[in-house]
This record gives structure tokens, C-alpha cells and sequence, in this order.
């Protein structure tokens, strides 16, 4: 009872904090997870009986057989509202003798049994009275001399079976006895540590409760840390949310310019070398042309003197002038134009630097965070101090609580109770040993009588000589009989006071089994706490009544459980909001209005947005128009596509060389070998630097060609595509910045708001969980009352009385079969045992007289000789 009172009183412990059920959390992006640490109680809420769960579960089967009706839940509702049952009160009487009625029509297996075990109470004594005298008086089987039976010695087998069988049985109900009462022993041995374990569980609850009040304090402080990281950090923050929403849509379009910004560098370079190529070419194709004119005419020179009229040297100077005419340029530089004009628009062009210009349009959007930074250094510190308010009065709040007078109240009391159990817990381990003593006495009892009862029948079976005669029976075999009448003896003496005890235990059990402990398991117990004026008669709730003095409040002691059951905490199982609301006094809606206010001073102002200036447009325009796309690059490739000379001048100096060779000596051989030496030399000299020339243009011209081609379309694209960026930031930009800015102050609102929805469902569902409450009750009834009473208890009954029951038809059989073990005073003989035929000798048992064959109604009563 001290441990019901103890969770009673610990409803206080909270008795300023309400309940509003789990809130629905705001689902803030990088909000921090909260999770009240969970406390951890040793005692379990479920009582295993172990290996004889078994025998109570068959004990169970055998009440609900005796007392089948479900539990009475009107009746008990109509009992207690008529507490007082005054007779003299004619309006009341009609009612109180229909209750008596249900009462006994609910109770009638229990109220059969009980009047069974009191008429066995009542007659077995009177019928071992008179079974006594009538014993005493040679009567009721006392006088020792048992008459012949043809079928003697298979009623004496099957008395002697039936009465083993029901030893047995009898046995197994003793067994049922002790075990029911070392039960009892054991489990009130283990309540002072079930109570112990409780109070720890208590202690627990009372220590763990300021703890997890600072720990939801101490979540403010990380909840305000995390919203002044992204405060200080708002540069990255939302000016990063801003930049990130901006570049997707800058980024291709200022990649575009860098990439055209490129492109003129790349034609002015190809221009500058082309036009290098160009005079470079230009000069050498004409100095080419000129040597390689003045070794023709040489040639011709020698061809046209007097040495080549002559033979052989006619026919060598014939085949030579054909040829002549090939060596020559074959290079036409006037039909290439200049590119000057191209090259100086480029170049205008390129002073620009549209590169630079590209840059500044990125440093324009880069800079958008430290525009916030500084914009916004003001309001944040406003900011601030407004959370800095929201924490004090969170602290406040949790300062409120007067959880140190309540916690030093409720353990105080816990202190007491401790030592008020511990002062109780050992008589009550007294009054349990005397119950085990005289649990122990009784089933001992029955263990002497079904003993006697064993060794009777082993004394009887083992010591029985089926030729001797009643009277010649041996010792062993009497001791047995005589051990049977003991059995009896002791039956009558105290089968009697057992079944008293029986009847007692198995009333006060079944009652308590069928009207406690099932009633609690299915919660129908509770029900009949909870009607309605039921336990007060001007209150409603009896239990909201008891804790809040408001019995209007719907608060019903199965609610209650059920929540505490499942670790719901004790403000919202037990409704304290009646007491102490802490919706209304956190204001979640306040102080995010105040937040909100705070926050809506945000303000942000980015300055128009120019990606490139009018001269960075002008730049692309001009270069779109330098005619860099209308060059005639086929030309050009085509005059690259030449040798420089229109013949191999090596072939050609070696070819003449040959021919020279064929010339006799003389002064036209040495001129033609002269000449192929000049021939050699120009085309080591003269012509590298010429194709050199031609494959610098033709790479200038491939660039330039890949360059401007479609180069006005390239450029109005891209000047198109800046102009839809530039329109889409001087219309829009103000509103993502606005956007992202009240995005920010949701973020921020949103740690806040998730803290303190978190703090309410902490405070009402989690804090100071009333489990301990309900494990209490647990012990208490299902544990001790039910586990460690009851069901030994109900045990105990059904195997002692099994036993004592069966000791009916035991002492009966014992009685019949006592005649056939014990030696008789007399028997019957034959007058002339000799004129009896050996074949009626053998059917008669051994000489024993026959009446129904013999006619001999009255046999002769003789003493023989003992043995």
C-alpha cells in the first residue's frame, strides 16, 4: 500500500507542466534532432511464475469450470452504490434481497463447493463417531471373522489397486501442497526486493527528471548556436542561396563572351600572321623569281654561244632548252590581297579587353554575399538580442517548475515509506513462516495418513499367503491391515479440520482470482473505478476529483494506465494542463511573432546588375563587322597549296648537271655545272623560307576560317541571349532577392520553432515518464497480491483438498481391504472336512465352507492355535 501512496504522491512531481500531445514538427531544413535521454527502470512489468506456471493455469481452468460467469461489472457497480444495506428502509429492502440474489447466482460454484466442503466438514466427524461404536460393538466389519467368498481373492486385487491409484493421487495433491506452500515462501521472501527494486525505479524518476529538464535547456543553447552560426554566417548563407538561384542563368552568357573574348584574341593573333606570312612571302617569292631568272637567262646565254652548234654538244643543249622554261616561281603574291584592314579593326577590337569586362560581370555577382554581410550587420544584431529574450524566457519557464521543493517533498516521503517497509516487510515474513509451518503440518498430515495407506498396502501385499487361513495369517500380512486401520484412524481425526482449512483458503482464492486479479489483467477493475459517481456521489471522475479537486475534468484511471503503461509522461497522462498550462505560457505564437518581427527588418538591396557595359557590346559588334567572315580564305589556301617553284629545282640541277657531264671539257660544261650549282644553292637558300611563309598562312587561314565562320549570327546570339539575362535581372533579381531572404528568416524562425514544438511535446509526452506509477501497481497486485499470494494460495487448496477429498473413498476401500490382510479370531470349517470331495476341497478356497452349496447357514466358530 506505501508503494501506492508513493505513486500517487509522485503525480505532484509535475503538477506545473501540461500536455497537448505530439505536436507536428516543422520539417526545417538543417534543424537539429532532439531526443530526450531515455531512463532506463530495473523493475519489469511482467511477473513470470517459472516451472509451475503450469499448475496455476490448470488451478485457473478448474475456477473458471466452478465459476464460469464473466466478471459481474454491473453488480459490483450496484454494490458499492448501496454500501449500506439498511433492512429497516422498506423502499431499499426489494433492491438489497435482488442484489443478494445476483450475489448468489454469480457465487453458485463457489457457493456448491464450499456447501459440499461443509457437510463434509460436518459428517465426516459424526460418521467416524458412530463408524467407531459401531466397531467397538462387533459391528460395521469390527468383529474378526471373515466369511469365504468365491470371488474373494479378485476383490481383494481390485481393492488393493484402487486404493493404490487413489494414494497416488492423493499423493500428487500433497505434492501440490508443498509446492504451493515453498512457493509462498519463496515469493514473500522476494517482495522486499520487488519493493526495493520499485523504490530504486522511483529514485530513478526523481533523479532523472531535473536532468532532463536541463537537458532541454541545454538544447536552447546548441538551437541558438546553430541560428547565430547562420546569422554571422549570412554572407554565405543567403547571399550563397542568391548567388546559386543567379548563375544558372549568368554563367552560359558571360562563358559565352570569355569564349568570343578569346576568339578575338585568336584572330588577331592569325591576322598578325598572316599578314607576316603574307610580306614575308611577298618578298621572298621575289627574290626567288629574280635568282631564279638570272640563272635562266645564264643558261640560255650558254645555250645560244657558238659551243652548242656543234656536235655532240647540239643534241645536249636541245634537250636542255625545253626545261628552261619551268624553272621559275610559282608562287602569284599579287593575287593574294592584304588583310591590314581586318588586322587594324581586330586590334581596335582587343583594346577593349573584353576579358576584363567578363570579369567584372562575375566579381558583380560574386560580390552579392559581402553586399548582404555588410547591408545586414545592424539587423542581425537586433536579431540577436531578440533570441537572447526568447532564451531567457524559456529559462524562466523552466525555472517556474518548482521541481526542487516538489522532488524534495516526494523524497522525503519515498525515505519513509522505505523505512515504514522496511519495518513491516519482516513481520510480514513472520506471519509467513507460520503459514508454511502450518502449511508444512498439514501436508505432512496427509503425507502420515496416505503413508499409512502405502505400508499397509505393501505390508499386506508382500506379507499375504493365499494358502493360509483368516486365522493363520502371518504377521507381515496383519501389520498391513493394521496400518490400513490407522490410515483410517487418522482420516476420521483430521480429515475434517483440513477440509476447514480447504474451504477457507478456497473461498477467500477463487474470489480473489475472479473478482481481483482477472478483473486487473483485463482492465474491467478500472472500469468500475471510472463510472461515473460510483466511488463519490457528487463527483463525476472520481480520480480527477482526487488529484485536481475538479471532478467535472474527464480523467479515468484506465486512460491513465494505458498511458503510463507505455511511458507517456506523467504531465499529459494525469492532464496537468488543469493545473499548470504551459501552452499558454511558452506561446509558441508570441515568440515566433517576436522572431518574425525581428526578422522582416532584413533587408537587402542589390544595385542593378550589368553584365557588360555598352563598350563590351560595342566590342561585339565591331568585331562581328571587322569582315573577318567575308575574306576570301579559298584563295589563300589555294596559293598555300603550291610548291614554291614550279618545278624540283634539285631534280632540275641534277638533271642539267648530268647532261653537263655528257659535254666534253671545255668552257660550256664548267657554265652548265656552275648553274646547277646556283640552282642548288637558291633551293637550299631561298625556298624553305618560302614554304615556311606558305604554312604559316595556311594555319593563319584554317584559324580564321574556323573563327568567323557564321560570325555575325554567333555574335547577335550571344548578344541576344545577354539581353534576356539582363532583362531577366533587372526584373527579377529584387524578388529572388526578396525570396531568399524570407527564406532565410523562415530557416532561422524554423530552428526555433521546431526547439520549442519539441520542448512542449518533451515536457507533456516524455518528461518524468509515469511508468514507475503503473509498474507499482503492477507489483502490487499482479506481483505480490496475485503472483506471490493467489496463486500459491489457490494451489495449496486445490492439492490439499484434491487430497482430503479422495481420503472419502480411500478410507472406504482401506476399510474393505483391511479384512483381507489382518488375521480374524474365527472362521468357518466343515464338520467333516474328510467326506468333502478334493474337487469341492479346491472350489471351496482352501476348505473353506461354501453356504450357498452346502446348506450350512451357521457355521461353527472355532479359535485354533496361533502361530
Amino acid at each position: 500500500m506505501a508503494l501506492v501512496f508513493s505513486a500517487l504522491l509522485l503525480l505532484g512531481l509535475c503538477g506545473k507542466i501540461t500536455s497537448e500531445g505530439q505536436p507536428a514538427f516543422d520539417n526545417t531544413p538543417g534543424a537539429l534532432n532532439y531526443e530526450l535521454p531515455t531512463t532506463k527502470y530495473e523493475t519489469q512489468d511482467t511477473f513470470n511464475a517459472g516451472i509451475v506456471g503450469p499448475l496455476y493455469k490448470m488451478v485457473h481452468i478448474f475456477l473458471n469450470v466452478v465459476q464460469p460467469n464473466d466478471f459481474p461489472l454491473d453488480l459490483i457497480k450496484k454494490l458499492i452504490q448501496n454500501k449500506k444495506f439498511d433492512i429497516s428502509v422498506d423502499s431499499k429492502e426489494p433492491e438489497i434481497i435482488v442484489l443478494a440474489l445476483k450475489v448468489a447466482f454469480y457465487e453458485i460454484g463457489v457457493l456448491i463447493c464450499a456447501i459440499l466442503g461443509l457437510l463434509f466438514i460436518i459428517l465426516m466427524p459424526l460418521v467416524g463417531c458412530f463408524f467407531c461404536m459401531c466397531r467397538c460393538c462387533n459391528k460395521c466389519g469390527g468383529e474378526m471373522h471373515q466369511r469365504q467368498k468365491q470371488n474373494a481373492s479378485c476383490r481383494r486385487k481390485f481393492l488393493g489397486l484402487s486404493l493404490l491409484v487413489i494414494c497416488l493421487l492423493m499423493s500428487l495433491g500433497i505434492i501440490f501442497g508443498f509446492v504451493a506452500n515453498q512457493q509462498t515462501r519463496t515469493r514473500i521472501k522476494g517482495t522486499q526486493k520487488l519493493a526495493e527494486s520499485n523504490f530504486r525505479d522511483f529514485q530513478t524518476l526523481l533523479t532523472e527528471t531535473p536532468k532532463q529538464i536541463d537537458y532541454i535547456w541545454e538544447q536552447y543553447t546548441n538551437t541558438k548556436n546553430k541560428a547565430f552560426s547562420d546569422l554571422d554566417g549570412i554572407d554565405s548563407v543567403l547571399g550563397g542561396r542568391i548567388k546559386d538561384q543567379l548563375k544558372p542563368k549568368v554563367t552560359p552568357v558571360l562563358e559565352e563572351i570569355k569564349a568570343m573574348a578569346t576568339a578575338i584574341k585568336q584572330t588577331k593573333d592569325a591576322l598578325q600572321n598572316m599578314s607576316s606570312s603574307l610580306k614575308s612571302l611577298q618578298d621572298a617569292t621575289t627574290q626567288l623569281s629574280t635568282n631564279l631568272t638570272s640563272v635562266r637567262n645564264s643558261i640560255e646565254t650558254s645555250l645560244n654561244s657558238s659551243d652548242c652548234a656543234t656536235d655532240p654538244a647540239s643534241k645536249i643543249c636541245d634537250s636542255i632548252r625545253p626545261s628552261l622554261n619551268s624553272l621559275g616561281s610559282n608562287i602569284d603574291s599579287s593575287q593574294l590581297p592584304s588583310v591590314d584592314r581586318e588586322l587594324n579593326t581586330v586590334t581596335d577590337v582587343d583594346k577593349t579587353d573584353l576579358e576584363s569586362l567578363v570579369k567584372r560581370g562575375y566579381m558583380t555577382i560574386d560580390e552579392i554575399p559581402n553586399t548582404i554581410q555588410n547591408q545586414t550587420v545592424d539587423v542581425i544584431k537586433d536579431v540577436k538580442k531578440t533570441l537572447d529574450s526568447v532564451s531567457s524566457n524559456v529559462k524562466n519557464i523552466s525555472q517556474s517548475i518548482p521541481i526542487e521543493d516538489v522532488l524534495f517533498q516526494v523524497a522525503h516521503y519515498l525515505n519513509d515509506s522505505n523505512r515504514y517497509l522496511n519495518q513491516e516487510l519482516p513481520k510480514l515474513e513472520e506471519y509467513d513462516s507460520y503459514w508454511w509451518l502450518g502449511g508444512l503440518i498439514v501436508c505432512f498430515l496427509l503425507t502420515l495418513i496416505v503413508t499409512f495407506f502405502f505400508l499397509g498396502l505393501l505390508c499386506g501385499v508382500f506379507g499375504y499367503d493365499k494358502h493360509a487361513t483368516p486365522t493363520r495369517r502371518g504377521c507381515v500380512s496383519n501389520t498391513g491391515g493394521i496400518f490400513l486401520m490407522a490410515g483410517v484412524g487418522f482420516s476420521f481425526l483430521f480429515c475434517w479440520i483440513l477440509m476447514i482449512l480447504v474451504v477457507l483458503t478456497f473461498v477467500v482464492g477463487a474470489n480473489v482470482e475472479k473478482l481481483l486479479c482477472e478483473p486487473y489483467e483485463n482492465k474491467k477493475l478500472l472500469q468500475v473505478l471510472d463510472t461515473p459517481y460510483l466511488l463519490k456521489e457528487q463527483w463525476q471522475f472520481y480520480l480527477s476529483g482526487m488529484l485536481f479537486n475538479n471532478p467535472d475534468i474527464n480523467m479515468t484511471f484506465e486512460q491513465v494506465y494505458r498511458d503510463c503503461k507505455r511511458g507517456r509522461g506523467a504531465y499529459a497522462a494525469f492532464q496537468l494542463e488543469n493545473v499548470f498550462n504551459i501552452s499558454k505560457n511558452l506561446n509558441i505564437e508570441q515568440l515566433s511573432e517576436n522572431i518574425t518581427k525581428e526578422l522582416e527588418k532584413l533587408k537587402v538591396n542589390i544595385d542593378s546588375i550589368e553584365l557588360l557595359d555598352n563598350t563590351g557590346r560595342k566590342s561585339l559588334e565591331n568585331f562581328a563587322h571587322s569582315g573577318v567572315d567575308t575574306i576570301d580564305y579559298s584563295t589563300y589556301l589555294k596559293e598555300t597549296e603550291k610548291s614554291p617553284t614550279e618545278v624540283n629545282l634539285l631534280t632540275f640541277a641534277s638533271t642539267l648537271e648530268a647532261k653537263a657531264n655528257q659535254l666534253p671539257e671545255g668552257q660550256l660544261k664548267q657554265a652548265f655545272l656552275l648553274d646547277a650549282q646556283n640552282i642548288r644553292a637558291i633551293h637550299q637558300q631561298q625556298v624553305p623560307p618560302v614554304q615556311q611563309s606558305l604554312n604559316t598562312l595556311r594555319q593563319s587561314v584554317w584559324t580564321l576560317q574556323q573563327t568567323s565562320n557564321k560570325l555575325p549570327d554567333k555574335v547577335k546570339k550571344i548578344l541576344a541571349s545577354l539581353d534576356s539575362v539582363q532583362d531577366f535581372l533587372t526584373n527579377n533579381v529584387s524578388l529572388i532577392v526578396i525570396g531568399e531572404t524570407k527564406k532565410f528568416g523562415k530557416t532561422i524562425l524554423g530552428y526555433f520553432e521546431h526547439y520549442l514544438h519539441w520542448v512542449l511535446y518533451a515536457i507533456t509526452e516524455k518528461m518524468a515518464s509515469c511508468k514507475p506509477m503503473t509498474t507499482v501497481m503492477d507489483s502490487a497486485i499482479n506481483g505480490i497480491l496475485c503472483g506471490y499470494v493467489a496463486d500459491p494460495l489457490n494451489l495449496f487448496w486445490f492439492g490439499i483438498g484434491k487430497a482430503t477429498m479422495l481420503l472419502l473413498p480411500a478410507v472406504i476401500i482401506a476399510i474393505k481391504l483391511a479384512k483381507y490382510y489382518r488375521r480374524m479370531d474365527s472362521e468357518d470349517v466343515y464338520d467333516d472336512v474328510e467326506t468333502v470331495p478334493m474337487k469341492n476341497l479346491e472350489n471351496g478356497s482352501n476348505g473353506y465352507h461354501k453356504d450357498h452349496l452346502y446348506g450350512v447357514h451357521n457355521p461353527v466358530m472355532t479359535s485354533p492355535s496361533r502361530y
